[in-house]
């Protein structure tokens, strides 16, 4: 089955590095991105980053689970590469740019390929759990915190 996927933004009264701090903080995510359950760091890189984190997501009808290896192009870009879970693939990318007055155009990009069919509802629950409420949370975290 082909894969399905969505691209977001929302503009952001922080800096790049206050975006990409708080999604790089993987342990404290739980703690105010609604559909996240679970985060364990899996592996660091040499700086202490995450290098592989698992997720456990709640989407609304189900949980998924998943290890994604981050990739990191500090403080513009939070890639990531689907090592394994309840997908056949899993790819997000968070980008953020510095905007004239000091805040971030965030913009995430999502493609996930489930390996069979799912359901139009749990498709949307997935998708909502993962993309709107995300960058939705990211938004109100941060800002929250100026």
């Amino acid at each position: 089955m082909a894969g399905y996927g969505d691209h977001r933004t929302a503009e952001i009264d922080a800096s790049p590095q206050e975006c990409f701090d708080a999604l790089t903080d993987f342990e404290r995510l739980p703690e105010w991105q609604g559909a996240v359950r679970d985060v364990r760091v899996l592996e660091r890189d040499e700086a202490g980053r995450g290098s592989i984190v698992e997720y456990e997501v709640d989407a609304r009808l189900t949980t998924v689970r998943y290890r994604l290896r981050q990739i990191y192009e500090e403080p513009h870009r939070l890639g990531s590469e689907y090592l394994g879970g309840d997908f056949r693939d899993f790819r997000g990318e968070w980008r953020f740019q510095r905007t004239d007055d000091g805040g971030t155009h965030a913009e995430l990009d999502l493609r996930i390929d489930p390996g069979r069919l799912v359901p139009a509802p749990i498709r949307s629950a997935i998708a909502d759990a993962v993309m709107r409420r995300a960058l939705r949370d990211l938004k109100r975290h941060v800002e929250s915190h100026r």
